[in-house]
């Protein structure tokens, strides 16, 4: 099993002067540490507007600065949105953090996630998911030697070499974001990775991990010629601290997280009020006094505890074959000094047990890969929701499930 470190870049009001520059410069030497403690990936989001809950609008200027500040973790772009870059930028850009990098890019893709993202690029969610699919076709010859041109429903392309390329041949490992969990399933029928948001139990994990395998060697059908990436991560909220108490205590910024990312799923299409109305770390406050039991449950689950307990549930998810876990420590107000001493911890009492497992895995995903193993078609029926965690949860079912 791999490890990476997730970053959204949120800063809840009120803003100082001096706020934003803080959160950059400690994210930058966070992910620093976390390459000299040897995880194995850093990844940002992109995100436009969502005031709070993401200042992430430039990754790629993030992960650059990263790059140079880190010699062996992967920088992952978890995810461009291709509804809000052209495609020919999105190539520019990869290979050009290829280059800087010495050839250690991850490119993630996704499709944006509401309205108030995606609307002032003049796109329509209800085209998102055709204008993801058109950008795909369209990328993926320009990371090619020589010209390319390109003619497709949203996106026309006239004969150009679009340079540079890539370190990384043919490119750059493929990703897609997983925001609702029936895209894991897409993910693996295109011969992509998925990036997931936590699944809530083993039992969950186990059965989109069987689907997204059986999709990628039973059904696969790629949008363009690229270089499949079997690969399967979860992001799960984290803090490792000596008892579980206080992990749970460090970790207050995962409940904002949960809340923040629910008010901004609360709504059709994700519209919210007006820039500078709300705030939301206000509305938060009121929602933790109104539902202290909700809010102390929201910090029992994911990777959020001392190493002997996120030991115990890596476990369960090394059985369930998910290749990768994505850490999210940067959130609501977890400080700085936190969040590296958490990495710390990890890094030096459960992560070495995992990562010696992982030839074992790969052994185990090259016989999957070959159908030397055939996996069991599970029903995931039964698991298409996460019960209040997760992308599009409105917050009175945060509240409801976390009361469960």
């Amino acid at each position: 099993m791999k490890f990476g470190v997730f970053y959204e870049m949120q800063l809840p009001r009120p803003w100082g002067v001096d706020d934003e520059r803080q959160l950059y410069q400690n994210a930058l030497t966070q992910v620093e540490l976390a390459d000299k403690l040897g995880y194995d990936y850093a990844w940002q989001v992109e995100h436009h507007f969502l005031e709070e809950y993401s200042h992430s609008p430039q990754p790629e200027v993030f992960l650059a600065a990263a790059t140079q500040r880190t010699k062996n973790i992967r920088i992952g772009h978890g995810i461009i949105q291709l509804t809000t870059n052209h495609p020919a930028r999105v190539a520019e850009k990869i290979a050009t953090l290829d280059l800087v990098s010495n050839g250690r890019v991850e490119f993630g893709m996704g499709e944006g996630g509401s309205i108030t993202e995606i609307g002032p690029f003049d796109r329509q969610m209800e085209d998102k998911r055709a204008i993801w699919e058109d950008a795909v076709r369209c990328i993926m010859p320009m990371f090619k030697d020589g010209g390319t041109e390109y003619e497709g429903p949203f996106f026309k392309f006239p004969l150009r070499n679009v340079l540079p390329k890539p370190v990384q041949k043919p490119h750059p490992p493929l990703w897609v974001a997983c925001s609702q969990l029936e895209t894991i399933e897409m993910a693996g029928r295109r011969g992509i990775g998925a990036l997931g948001f936590q699944f809530l139990s083993a039992d969950m994990a186990h059965a989109w991990v069987h689907a997204y395998y059986n999709s990628f060697v039973k059904r696969q059908q790629k949008l363009a010629d690229y270089q499949a990436n079997p690969n399967i991560a979860m992001v799960s909220y984290f803090m490792c601290a000596e008892t579980d108490e206080e992990a749970r205590r460090r970790a207050d910024g995962v409940t904002f997280f949960q809340f923040a990312l629910a008010y901004y799923s609360g709504s059709q299409n994700r519209m919210r009020p007006p820039p500078g109305s709300v705030s939301i770390w206000d509305e938060y406050q009121k929602w933790k006094k109104a539902n202290p039991e909700a809010a102390d449950k929201a910090l029992r689950g994911g990777l959020i505890g001392s190493p002997a307990t996120i030991r115990a549930k890596l476990h369960k998810f090394a059985e369930s074959k998910v290749d990768s876990i994505i850490l999210l420590n940067q959130a609501g107000r977890n400080t700085h000094e936190h969040i590296c001493e958490s990495l710390d911890l990890f890094a030096r009492e459960v992560m070495p047990e995992f990562h010696a497992m992982e030839p074992e895995h790969q052994a185990w995903k090259a016989k999957v890969l070959s159908r030397e193993i055939e996996l069991d078609e599970l029903d995931t029926e039964a698991f298409k929701t996460r019960q209040g965690v997760g992308k599009g949860v409105a917050i009175d079912r945060l509240v409801a499930a976390a009361g469960a």
